[in-house]
This record gives C-alpha cells, structure tokens and sequence, in this order.
C-alpha cells in the first residue's frame, strides 16, 4: 500500500514538473515606474481616443475653429511667412522661451523688440548678455533670457550657425530647451509630425478624456503625451498644436470656460458628464427617479474606475462641474523673505541725481541684474541691528564708513515671485561730496537716464517708485511741519538739478510696473 502511494506521489510530482516547464518563463519584477507606465499604457479606453473616426472628426473641427478664429501673433505670422527655415526655427523658438510662464498679451511687445534687434540667431551670438538682460528686464523668470544667449552662441560656434532640424536634436542642442520647446518648435517650424503638451494642453485634454489623477504624475504625463501624438495632424501639425493652445487659452480656461464655444464639445467626457449629472439631479428633484429600478449605468464613467490610474481619487464634485478635470496636487506655498535694501543718491558731475546700483550673481535669482544695494535678512534682528548691518554693507560697497543715522527708513515694497514671497525693506541715503568714491567691482553709478536703460528688476521699479512717492510728499511739506494745501490732483515735482535739493521723476519709466512671476 505504501508502495502505491508513493508511485502516486511520483506520478503527480512528474506531471507538475512537466507542467512547469511548459510554461514560459516569468518576466523580471518592474520597478514601480514601470509598472506606473504600464498600468496607464493599460487603462481604460474611455481616457483615449479608440474610434479613428473621432479622431478624424475632432482635427477637422478643431482645425476649421483655428483658421477662424486664431490669434494674428507676431511669431505665427513669420513661422508662416519666414521661408529661410533657420530664421524660423529661430523665430519660433524665441516665442516659445518667452511664452514660457507668461501671458501671450505681455510677450507681444518683447517679442517684436527682439526680433528688430537680433534678427537672426548670429545677431543674438554676437550681443552681449547685459544687453539680453536690458531687452529682457521686467518680463519675469530672467534665466530664460540668458540660456537664449548661450544657446545662440552654441548654434553658431559648435553647429555652424544652422539650427537644430530635429525635435530630438533640438532637445539635445539647445540649453533650456525641454520636451515640449522641442517638439512645440518641431512642429510649428519645421513642420514635424509631434504632439504637445503644455499647460493648455493638459487641462483641454484632461476634460476631453476626463483624466482626473494628479496631472503631474508619471502615469498622466505619459498618458497625455500618447493623446497628443495619437490626435496631432500629421499634414498640419503646427497648426493642430496652436490650435489646441489657442483653444486652452480662450475658450477651455481655468476658470468660467466657455463650454457653448467650444468646437470639440461632442467629444468632452467632462461636458457630457456634468450634463448626465444634472439630468439625474433634476430627476431625483422632482421624484421621477424610480427606486424599485436601479439607475442605469452612467456612460460617461470609467469602467474600472476604482483601479484606474488616470481617474479621479477624490468623487465627482457637483459644483465643480468641468473644472473636476484636472486635478492638481495642492502648491507648496512660498518662501518668505525679507531683504534690506538701500537706495544711495549721490550728486554726479553734470549736478544730476545718480543712484548705485550692484550686479547680482551670475547664477540663481534674478541673475545678472542690477538693484540697489542689498542685505538677505537671515533670522529676525531690532531695527537698530538691521540698519547697522545695512550700513555695513553700503560701507563695503563704497569703500568709506558711513554713519547708521545718515539711512532714512521709508518703507516696504512687497514683491511676489512664484516661489518667494519677497518684502524690501527701504532706506535711503544721500551722500556729500566727501562720502563718495569709486565703487567696487561688480557695482556702479547711474543717472536716471542710465537707469532707465539699465537691466533692473520689476522689485527695483517698484523701490524706485516708493522713493519717488516719498520725496514728493516731502517736497509737499514745509518747515513748520504743515502740509501745504494744493489743487493739483497730482504733487508737483521740482525740475531742479540735484545741487539744489530737486529730484527728477522716473513716474514716466516706472508709471507701469508689472508683476513678475
């Protein structure tokens, strides 16, 4: 008996090593990045685009809104018109570094000056990066300006002068050029078959497909990035990319987007599911739902919703409504600073104002720009230790001692980057004949006339314009301490030069200061 058991056991052992070798062998363990990709590559075909027939459809009514109701923008005119294709490779992407982080209404006017100024990418080499830095100042995010400078330099010693001809080249060559610059100047100057995505991009398409996870995520970009190539026009593939810009700009926008507008609106998955909602809303208000019957199954869902990765992890929000897609992960909030900044006036040889002014960093924040004399408050100090410190660094700058009592404190500037939040506390000093000298490296004296021209941040506007408002209000004030009454809706200015205590206005160059991101 246990001679027949144990042939059995034999038997049995025999059949599964069989079994197992007739299996294919297991694949190796993917690394969660993988398996991130894979699980979007797998998702559900309601967050795509099946049907080659919509896609077909979605172009064309896509295209047809485009050719009526697009933008005339300067770099759409000359990538249309520019037949020397390295003058529009190089004039789509300019557009494209500027745009970045910016509104299309502001870039309009750098634009058209840069394009004057350097035309071709050997005009843009043979400059010098103050001068980028001057045509750039006041439009924000400063590093973009230089990286075009490097850029140009590199096209023209290491490429010959030729600009990149291809997305991957261009991803490759060209400093501060990332995947979407590169595919967005492939498509739209060279006419390369390529999808993109960008802010835009990513909210039209979110909606189209209702792709709700965090847009930032692994899984989505890559899931949006197959959308884009998947839907792009391969006979107009430039065009096909603005026009899905162009219509996340006007009519799918972040907020209050014009729904009745939109010329994709049969293929929006969001559209079409706030609708669904609403009629089940108004059914269960007026008792026409029937309880005994289940609802039938909402066609605007995802079927695997509960494992999908591109779906929402929070529920649908009634009130939300399109604006359910996309989801963003909530913003860090941002730095907070304060800087101790002094605005040291002294009387130039033609008997005119002259301010000094110190050059930031190469590298970091604001980079190669100019501003006043300026102290990073590390830890919280007494009003009496910050101005001692202030002094000591308007001191090293001058190369002559200053006294604490000669700073004036006349206020605070606050200024908004994306990541810091940045309050200037200002001083103020005029120094006499004796008090003045050469300055060190790296800093210098300018008139108003300099200034104007000189590469300064939209802070230092805004330091300036504080200075102005305080000495006006100053010049309004007698010596018996009353203020003197006046009809004039705006202070009167003295036009008198600097030996006679007079101040000249900057209000016409500094009337508009602009946020900067």
């Amino acid at each position: 008996m246990s001679r027949l058991r144990s042939a059995i056991h034999k038997g049995k052992r025999a059949r599964r090593e069989i079994i197992e070798a007739a299996k294919p062998k297991r694949r190796r363990t993917k690394t969660a990045k993988e398996e991130e990709t894979t699980n979007a590559a797998s998702s559900s075909t309601y967050h795509t685009f099946p049907d080659p027939a919509d896609v077909v459809l979605l172009r064309s009514r896509l295209l047809t809104w485009y050719d009526a109701e697009k933008r005339e923008l300067p770099w759409r005119t000359l990538a249309m018109t520019e037949p020397d294709l390295n003058i529009r490779t190089y004039a789509v992407w300019v557009s494209e570094i500027m745009l970045q982080q910016t509104q299309v209404a502001t870039v309009i006017d750098y634009y058209n000056k840069w394009m004057k100024r350097w035309p071709t990418v050997h005009d843009l080499s043979a400059a010098t990066l103050e001068e980028v830095n001057q045509m750039w100042a006041g439009l924000g995010y400063y590093s973009r300006g230089r990286r075009l400078h490097e850029g140009a330099q590199k096209v023209v010693t290491e490429l010959k002068g030729r600009m990149p001809r291809t997305v991957d080249s261009l991803l490759k060559q060209l400093p501060g050029v990332g995947r979407y610059t590169a595919a967005a100047i492939g498509s739209i100057a060279l006419g390369q078959v390529t999808g993109v995505v960008d802010g835009n991009v990513i909210r039209v398409l979110c909606r189209l497909r209702a792709i709700g996870a965090d847009s930032t995520s692994p899984a989505v970009t890559e899931a949006l990035w197959d959308l884009a190539n998947t839907l792009v026009d391969p006979e107009r593939s430039g065009d096909f990319n603005q026009a899905m810009m162009e219509l996340g700009a006007r009519v799918c926008t972040p907020k209050a987007p014009v729904c009745g507008q939109c010329p994709v609106q049969s293929h929006c998955h969001s559209y079409h599911k706030v609708h669904v909602k609403q009629e089940q809303n108004s059914k269960k208000l007026l008792g026409k739902l029937d309880r005994k019957t289940s609802a039938p199954p909402d066609i605007e869902d995802c079927v695997s919703s509960g494992t999908c990765r591109l779906c929402p992890s929070e529920p649908w929000d009634d009130e939300l409504g399109v604006h359910n897609f996309p989801r963003k992960p909530a913003k860090k909030p941002p730095r907070v600073e304060r800087t101790l900044t002094c605005v040291v006036i002294r009387c130039g040889d033609g008997g005119e104002d002259e301010y000094l002014l110190t050059q930031r960093p190469d590298k970091g924040l604001l980079a190669g720009l100019w501003e006043f004399p300026s102290l990073l408050l590390e830890e919280e100090n007494s009003d009496t230790k910050q101005k001692r410190a202030l002094c000591a660094e308007v001191s090293r700058i001058l190369g002559s001692r200053l006294t604490e009592s000669l700073l004036q404190y006349i206020g605070e500037v606050v200024h908004i980057f994306s990541h810091i939040h940045q309050t200037y506390v200002v001083h103020t000093v005029r120094l006499t004949d004796g008090q003045t000298r050469a300055p060190t490296e790296n800093a210098q004296w300018l008139s108003r006339a300099a200034l104007q021209e000189a590469a300064v941040s939209t802070g230092v506007k805004k330091i300036v314009k504080l200075h102005d408002s305080v000495d006006s209000q100053k010049e309004q004030t007698p010596k018996n301490g009353k203020k003197q009454k006046t009809t004039d809706k705006k202070p009167r200015r003295s036009k008198k030069p600097c030996v006679s205590g007079g101040q000249l206005s900057l209000s016409s160059f500094f009337k508009a200061v602009k946020e900067e991101s």
